[in-house]
């Protein structure tokens, strides 16, 4: 009943919805339930160990027999200087000083791993059935031993640019991330963030310059979204903010508020959170530094001096220092548990390619 089932024969999923990897805010309980309504899950892994990523999957394994996907980051790290790291420091004092906090006790740094050695080795010993990339791909001597555990290899594309030079890597399908897209931009070849196409645009130039299949991504959230995907030429979709009100996701009860009160004008690209542009629900921190600052330091490291305060905040139920990542459709999520909201989506859909079919 699919226009295109390439992407569902690609990953043996009953549907072609890519649950989308949302690191910080959801784990393998999440990914089990998407998974049972028949989309591919996806475990974020850019922010959690080895040991705990093989957990993960141990847990996925045992409740549902079904394709899983890791995701990681392949960013190039950048050092934090203490010239950035000071400037920083001083544009949060205020913060610190309100919240009672001392800005020069020592903080755990952000952690927001990139692909290495060790964690192929992890994708060797559990060969997921899929692996995604975001900001381009590991170094290619770690993408051959990737492939050659027999994992089907996605990344993201924010541009035509960087989805003709992820097919030329190697890549069997491309993730066309639209500027309306919650989380970080997966940008690796430009930085110029006022270029970012949205989904409506980039997808179907897209599917006109790369042979594998295209998942559409950003603003997309119900049937109707998933159907204007295929009418573009997308062979499916994947999903993140509608998901985030789910039962199974990890969302702070300060958040889930947030996201219910949210609309379509509540979330901006901003790199004050983690120092990298990324997509979210617009918070103090965003409105009063933001949403972009030249003093936010490279990315992840903004994130470290935020931790503090963010826990501080979100103990008084605020999400004012926290990165609640959301596409521009997040008002269209529901409170409904994960497998069924994923049923839903994929009922609407062809119900909605049907009647336009006539």
């Amino acid at each position: 009943m699919w226009p295109d089932r390439r992407l569902i024969d690609l990953f043996k999923t009953e549907f072609p919805i890519v649950l989308a990897p949302m690191a910080g805010v959801m784990d393998a309980e999440l990914v089990i339930a998407a998974a049972q309504g028949g989309a591919l899950g996806s475990l974020p892994c850019a922010m959690i160990s080895a040991e705990k990523a093989r957990e993960q999957v141990g847990l996925i394994r045992q409740r549902v027999k079904a394709p899983v996907n890791m995701n990681f980051f392949c960013h190039t790290p950048v050092d934090l200087t203490a010239e950035a790291e000071a400037r920083w420091k001083q544009r949060l004092t205020g913060y610190y000083t309100e919240h009672g906090l001392d800005p020069a006790a020592p903080i755990a740094a952000a952690n927001r791993a990139p692909f290495d050695a060790a964690f192929c080795e992890v994708v060797e010993e559990l060969k997921p059935e899929v692996v995604s990339f975001h900001f381009g791909l590991p170094e290619q001597a770690l993408l051959k031993r990737v492939k050659a555990a027999g994992c089907i290899v996605i990344s993201s594309a924010t541009t035509v640019k960087e989805a003709v030079w992820l097919e030329q890597h190697g890549v069997d399908a491309v993730i066309a991330q639209g500027a309306e897209a919650g989380g970080h931009r997966g940008m690796f070849l430009t930085d110029k963030i006022s270029e970012q196409p949205g989904t409506f645009a980039l997808v179907p130039q897209v599917v006109d310059a790369v042979k594998v299949p295209v998942i559409a991504c950003g603003g997309i959230a119900d049937g109707r979204g998933i159907a204007a995907a295929f009418a573009l030429g997308a062979s499916g979709v994947q999903i993140g903010s509608a998901y985030l009100r789910c039962a199974e996701s990890k969302v702070s009860a300060g958040g889930r508020k947030a996201l219910a009160e949210a609309g379509d004008d509540s979330t901006v690209i901003t790199n004050v959170m983690t120092g990298r542009p990324a997509r979210g629900v617009q918070n103090r921190l965003m409105r009063e530094a933001g949403p972009v600052s030249p003093d936010a330091p490279p990315f992840p490291h903004a994130a470290t001096a935020l931790g503090p305060l963010k826990a501080a905040a979100e103990k008084q139920g605020r999400v004012d220092f926290t990165n609640l990542w959301a596409g521009q459709a997040i008002a269209l999520g529901r409170e409904v548990p994960a497998a069924e909201l994923t049923r839903d989506l994929a009922k609407t859909a062809l119900a909605r390619m049907k009647a336009l079919a006539g």
